[in-house]
């Protein structure tokens, strides 16, 4: 595999690098991070990457994607990243998206697919409940054929920005007769609909980003399922790739092993900085190789998509290794934040320590507990590997 970039690729990397450079101004980067603007900021940043025809890279140009070659698209996501400046909110353009135009018809096509390019709709993912997580064909939550419409009774659990949506994909029951995966269907459904109700779900990191979600005889029209009742399974694998494939963050994890070398030197103990030490270099240096490894396991990915080819396997291999990299670096900065790392929440602050470094780390620290969880645990990744690529 040749890494080198051509003048052409080059070229491209200066626009990219030039439209981060303007286009995430102070504004919408403060905007993003604050909790009470995240939304607002989002979508005026997404509304940023449609008008230059960026917001959806990796769909069908047919659909509004770019046509861009792996290396663009590799190209792009390393410059987002360095830029500090945030990817879309994944649940309508990378997950539910393909979904629709690979198996929905062409009405919903043109439906929902302008709608989500344009942030005019807000996704959640409706498919872990209580007891059906990482065995997610263990779903409970029915719905019931009455006449045009289906009739949902059931709930889900920790599904993110539920509070903020418009609209949830569920999987959902319609047929307990046969094998559990059989008996599945793909629904669109909208979060106005009367009898759906929301419930926070507070993390120890601080912030609201995760609910429960109730369905109280929530009345679903027919022509809101996805492909034919009983499939949503296959269809629910699917998408479970292309979310897989992003959970890895290669680009983000590059970035934040630059951020932790940064602090790293300037941490000084002793007079000597903390990159010194020998036993915390030769850690640092273990995941910039893994990292490294991981990087080109996600090249030869894409370079496999580009061909023709369905990502399979592969995404649970950069699930697992992108994940584990991430914690492994999230650990790094509570080691170089030291004892402010142990500070309770909310006394970690410029005014009483000077140490805003050690309050990004707790949070990522403690947020970063579940990736290694959600997507499907890294446990389901590892016997996926093990089945399909090792054939054990």
């Amino acid at each position: 595999m040749d890494t080198r970039l051509s003048d052409e690729d080059l070229a491209f990397r200066d626009e990219v690098r030039a439209f981060f450079a303007e286009a995430f101004d102070e504004d919408i980067a403060a905007k993003v991070s604050n909790t009470a603007t995240m939304k607002e900021g989002m979508i005026e940043w997404q509304h940023r990457l449609n008008a230059k025809g960026w917001m959806a890279p990796n769909w069908p140009v047919e659909h509004g994607g770019t046509g861009w070659s792996v290396t663009q698209s590799f190209i792009f996501q390393s410059e987002r990243a360095m830029s500090g400046a945030p990817d879309v909110i994944p649940f309508g353009v990378v997950m539910v998206a393909p979904v629709i135009y690979t198996y929905g018809t062409q009405e919903q096509k043109e439906r929902f697919l302008p709608r989500i390019l344009n942030s005019e709709d807000w996704w959640c993912q409706g498919y872990s409940e209580p007891g059906a997580g990482s065995d997610l064909a263990s779903l409970k939550t029915k719905a019931e054929l009455d006449g045009d419409h289906y009739v949902i009774n059931g709930s889900k659990i920790w599904t993110t920005y539920a509070q903020y949506a418009d609209w949830i994909f569920c999987l959902v029951r319609t047929d307990n007769s046969g094998k559990k995966q059989e008996g599945i269907t793909f629904l669109l459904i909208d979060m106005k609909s009367p009898g759906i109700t929301v419930r926070p779900i507070e993390t120890i990191d601080g912030f609201h980003h995760l609910n429960e979600v109730f369905f109280d005889n929530v009345r679903v029209p027919v022509e809101n399922r996805i492909g034919e009742e009983g499939k949503g399974w296959t269809y629910a694998k699917s998408l479970l790739v292309h979310e897989r494939l992003s959970i890895a963050e290669v680009a983000d994890s590059k970035r934040a092993l630059a951020e932790l070398r940064e602090f790293a030197r300037r941490e000084v103990n002793g007079g000597a900085s903390l990159l010194d030490d020998p036993h915390f270099a030769q850690r640092l240096g273990d995941v910039e190789i893994d990292l490294m490894a991981l990087e080109y396991t996600e090249l030869r990915t894409l370079a496999d998509v580009a061909e023709g080819k369905h990502p399979g396997p592969e995404s649970s291999l950069l699930k697992l290794q992108g994940t584990e990299i991430q914690q492994a670096l999230q650990e790094l900065r509570m080691d170089v934040a030291g004892y402010y790392s142990q500070a309770l929440q909310g006394d970690l602050s410029d005014d009483d320590y000077g140490h805003d470094f050690a309050s990004i780390a707790q949070k990522l620290y403690f947020r970063g507990r579940a990736s290694s969880i959600y997507g499907g645990s890294n446990e389901v990744q590892k016997n996926i590997t093990s089945k399909f690529v090792l054939g054990l």
